[in-house]
């Protein structure tokens, strides 16, 4: 592994080890003794999640719940309970990631239990949106950051990807799974032509990607529909990768892999198409990506955007948008309109992957869990639950509904040359 990429990636996610920076507490020093306002906090707690099926295991080993408990929270010293009362949504991940916080029993269903405690809770979105406004507004997705949030995420070493994605085109984005019994490389095959019939690709097509990823995708594009494909990306590992890649595969001439910002994308092209990077763009640039798109599309162009959504408005989790996913937002549908409607697209179908994802999410957090010995070695212990966690809230996300996966497919609202049924989705050859 490159050292100097894995030295930024253990320096940004900044994890507290041993002391609260607020109040400089060496937890070393805690004392075992739990007092009232440590009871009463714990039970504050549980109070803010309508009172869910979980208890929390104090440091002395005092059990708190207000139900008969269907996992345990181990709480190591009292300031952690400071912590959680102060900011959930950011401290919970940290602590855990450092291990001051530890789950008993499948951390899935955990965090499974707790979104959906807390998905109809008005006082606990309250304090989330106070807290949001307070203490974990979002990043900025400007041309001049993007760069930046892009290497916090994907520039940490191609190797760490490579243990748990898929092993033939290494795709980080959800997979279809038309039979549950698919191993993740079927189903992500299964998800490259589900999107290729949706955007009726043929040969001599001029493709345009947002978002290469490793590239898997534009290189299937080529290989297997004769297509021309340009892909734009703006992670320079992703892109060293892609590049060799194709030139391996006899692609040179085929898939052209910019580093280059999506707002940057040249030329005409007959489709668009854009896999897992609208979370990266913002709510705040989508009609500027409506601009690029009119801007580059044929009169008779179609296009899809493949997408990590919501049901309502809602920010990306505090924790993951600080230490994993910096400037990620996971639109709604009708924010996903205002890519379109300044140009007049016309919005064709729309499918909610939402258990696909989960279950690719399953495929992945088991292959993590089989190397994170590996994993912790590369790194270290608390980027390897921190990644954990992250992997393990994102299932639940959409296994729960706080998280949803939307493919749309739009053309020119002049374009009359679209199919009459949806029966070219599933005409396999």
């Amino acid at each position: 592994m490159d050292k100097d990429i894995q030295k930024n990636k253990v320096v940004s996610l900044n994890i507290p080890i041993l002391t609260d920076g607020a109040h400089g507490v060496d937890v070393s020093q805690t004392s075992s003794r739990v007092s009232s306002l440590d009871r009463w906090i714990a039970r504050k707690l549980l109070d803010l999640l309508n009172h869910p099926p979980l208890a929390l295991v104090l440091w002395n080993g005092e059990e708190i719940s207000s139900s008969t408990p269907d996992a345990r929270v181990h709480i190591r010293d009292s300031e952690v309970l400071h912590q959680l009362l102060m900011n959930p949504a950011l401290h919970f991940g940290d602590l855990y990631s450092v291990g001051r916080i530890d789950i008993d029993g499948d951390l899935v269903e955990f965090l499974e239990t707790a979104y959906r405690a807390t998905a109809s809770l008005p006082k606990y979105h309250k304090l989330m949106a106070a807290q949001t406004w307070l203490f974990n507004r979002t990043r900025p997705n400007r041309i001049t950051d993007s760069r930046d949030n892009i290497h916090h995420h994907y520039d940490i070493g191609n190797d760490f990807y490579e243990l748990w994605l898929d092993s033939e085109a290494l795709q980080y984005t959800c997979a279809y799974f038309p039979s549950a019994d698919l191993t993740l490389e079927q189903a992500q095959r299964a998800k490259m032509d589900h999107v290729c019939r949706k955007l009726r690709l043929k040969p001599g097509d001029r493709v345009v990607e947002a978002g290469s990823g490793w590239g898997g995708f534009a290189r299937h594009m080529a290989k297997h529909y004769g297509v021309r494909v340009t892909s734009y990306n703006i992670s320079h590992q992703q892109i060293v990768y892609a590049r060799e890649k194709a030139k391996a595969e006899g692609l040179d001439g085929k898939v052209v892999y910019v580093e280059d910002d999506y707002r940057l994308i040249a030329g005409k092209y007959d489709v668009f198409v854009s896999i897992g990077m609208l979370e990266h763009v913002g709510r705040d640039h989508y009609r500027d990506l409506g601009d690029v798109i009119h801007r580059c599309l044929a009169p008779d162009g179609r296009g899809l955007i493949h997408s990590i959504g919501r049901n309502k408005p809602e920010p990306i989790n505090a924790w993951i948008e600080k230490r994993i996913f910096p400037g990620g937002y996971p639109p709604t549908l009708r924010e996903m309109m205002d890519v379109f409607e300044e140009h007049e697209f016309s919005v064709l179908d729309i499918e909610n992957l939402r258990l696909h994802y989960a279950k690719t999410l399953e495929h992945w957090l088991a292959r993590f869990n089989q190397h994170a010995e590996k994993i912790e070695q590369m790194y270290d212990s608390a980027f390897m639950r921190a990644w954990r966690l992250y992997l393990a809230g994102s299932t639940a996300g959409f296994s729960a509904g706080t998280l949803q996966l939307f493919q749309v497919v739009f053309t020119r609202g002049t374009n009359n040359d679209i199919p009459w049924s949806r029966a070219h989705l599933y005409e396999t050859d």
